[in-house]
């Protein structure tokens, strides 16, 4: 394992992991949306950054 994916805050750029409390705070804020609304997105269409992106706007 290299040492830039043991760090427990290191993510996967394209995938949004809402069980992680900082990632959640990243992704709201990157998205401009509450953790609720991310929440929301993510049960709707998975955690690919790009899909939950694309519901997001589309559900604005």
């Amino acid at each position: 394992m290299t040492e830039e994916t043991s760090s427990p805050h290191t993510s996967d750029r394209h995938r949004v992991n809402v069980q992680d409390d900082y990632e959640l705070r990243y992704w709201g804020e990157r998205f401009g949306v509450s953790p609720e609304l991310l929440r929301h997105a993510v049960d709707a269409v998975g955690t690919s950054a790009k899909a939950v992106e694309e519901w997001l706007q589309a559900h604005r």
